[in-house]
This record gives C-alpha cells, sequence and structure tokens, in this order.
C-alpha cells in the first residue's frame, strides 16, 4: 500500500482531488487530500497577512500529524511552490514527490515571476486591486482560464463545478519567495507532463538531445516521467488516469530521460501515458 498526499493548485482544494482519492483508495491505498489556508472549505481563513509560508506550514502540518508512513507529496501547478518547501523541512518523511503539470521551483523564485511575464502581472495585480479587496485573486472569468493552463478534457459540468468551488486566492502566495535549503533534492521525484497543456517526453527528450542545460538534473535515475493526453486539470479530467499514474510513480516505474521515447523501467512496467 502506498500513501498520498495531494495538493492542488491556484483556486483549488481537497475537493479536486475527490474522485483520485476516491480511485487511489479502490486500488488499496491511502490519499490525504490537503486543502489549504484560504482554500475550499477554509476560505473563511483567508487574510491579507496569508502567504506561501503559510501553505508550507499547512503541509508539514499534514506530515507531523497524519500519521503518514514514506508517502508520495504530490504537488499541481502552484501547488509544487509550498510542497518542495515543506518536504525541504521534513524530506525524511517523505518517499518521493510528484511534479504534476508544473516547473520546479529554486530557493528564492515566486510563482509571479516563474509564471507570469511583466505584462500578466500588471494585469493580475490590476484585478486583484478591482475585485480582491486588493489581496485577493480571483479564478479567471470562463473566456480567459485557458490562458492560466488548458481546460482539455473538462466539460461544461466539470467547468462549472469548479467555478462553484475555486476560491479567490491570497494573492501573497504568489509574490512570497520559496526558502528552500536543499534536502528536498535528495528525494526520488516524478513528472507528470499533460500533453494538452503543450509539454510531452517526446519534446523534453528533444531537448536534451540538444543539450538543454535545464535539463540536465531530469536525468537522474531517481526522475520518472510520465503524461497523459489531457489539460491542466487532470483530478477533474482524467482523475482514473491520474491515480494510475501516481501509483506507478510510487513503485517505481515511468520513463527515465534520455532512454529512448517511449521506453519504460522500474516495477512491473507500463506505459508513460497509462
Amino acid at each position: 500500500m502506498a500513501e498520498f498526499v495531494l495538493v492542488g493548485g491556484g483556486w483549488l482544494g481537497a475537493w479536486a482531488w475527490r474522485e483520485v482519492a476516491r480511485e487511489l483508495t479502490a486500488r488499496g491505498h491511502r490519499a490525504v487530500p490537503v486543502t489549504l489556508t484560504g482554500l475550499g472549505d477554509r476560505r473563511h481563513l483567508a487574510t491579507k497577512e496569508t502567504g506561501l509560508s503559510t501553505h508550507v506550514d499547512d503541509i508539514v502540518q499534514v506530515l507531523d500529524h497524519a500519521e503518514l508512513t514514506d508517502p508520495v507529496v504530490v504537488g499541481h501547478s502552484y501547488g509544487i511552490f509550498p510542497v518542495v518547501a515543506a518536504v525541504d523541512r521534513r524530506p525524511r518523511a517523505v518517499s518521493r514527490i510528484v511534479y504534476l503539470d508544473t516547473g520546479v521551483p529554486q530557493d528564492g523564485d515566486t510563482v509571479a515571476g516563474t509564471f507570469m511575464d511583466d505584462a500578466r502581472r500588471a494585469a493580475v495585480r490590476e484585478r486583484v486591486d478591482a475585485e480582491g479587496e486588493g489581496w485577493r485573486f480571483p479564478l479567471p472569468p470562463a473566456e480567459r482560464l485557458a490562458e492560466w493552463g488548458s481546460v482539455s478534457g473538462l466539460d461544461e459540468e466539470a467547468l462549472a463545478r469548479m467555478r462553484r468551488l475555486a476560491a479567490p486566492h491570497p494573492y501573497a502566495c504568489f509574490t512570497e519567495p520559496v526558502r528552500i535549503d536543499g534536502a528536498v533534492w535528495s528525494l526520488p521525484s516524478s513528472g507528470v507532463f499533460c500533453t494538452d497543456n503543450g509539454v510531452s517526453i517526446a519534446g523534453v527528450e528533444a531537448l536534451y538531445a540538444a543539450g538543454d542545460p535545464r535539463l540536465r538534473g531530469l536525468a537522474d535515475r531517481q526522475v520518472t516521467l510520465f503524461e497523459l493526453a489531457t489539460g491542466h486539470y487532470p483530478m477533474l479530467s482524467v482523475p482514473r488516469e491520474l491515480a494510475g499514474v501516481l501509483v506507478d510513480a510510487a513503485e517505481g516505474r515511468g520513463h527515465r530521460l534520455g532512454a529512448g521515447v517511449g521506453s519504460v523501467e522500474g516495477g512491473a512496467g507500463g506505459s508513460p501515458a497509462e
């Protein structure tokens, strides 16, 4: 049995993982979806002071008190920032990190600096001031949501659910730098690319073969890669398939960079797209 701590991206709470958690449980595993302060059913706890460090503390408390045994910690989109910082504080409590359709933040990075250019930061700041009382970032309107990640695979019902349950995100979370001492980098990790959002294993392999220095770290034997043919919200669009990928990652399966597209190593095998 594997155990999973599931942390969603911007505007999301534990509600977004409901179907994934149900599938993992049905397969005999344990899932602990996390609602960060100010989001989901904890939206009433948001304040102007709620920042990235608040969410790091949230995850540390889960690792300290949920009575977990070597869990796999999954960070989706924004969620990888507090996940990496929290695991950096509790590296012995975690067996693996899964980066779900997101980047790999480094010490001092901010969400706004990583995911937004100058024009987007200015537009977001304007919306926060106009609609979020100067400190909350509401979910973008339907016609702009895809600018923050492909919504491929989400039907009208799923989009309506997302709009109903998504909480305005405390904007300080996006501007506070992440603090990482480095212990986290010793842990095994897996990356899951959502191909409809623009990244694939084949594309990463091509960049690696061309000598892109940014990908050297992904060639580590402790790193495995997967892909899902969906948009940026696989927990909502393909929960069963995502659960399968998470189980494969926990068991050490997946594609290893430099081994050739389509190759899978570890465990009993399988496909990176399963």
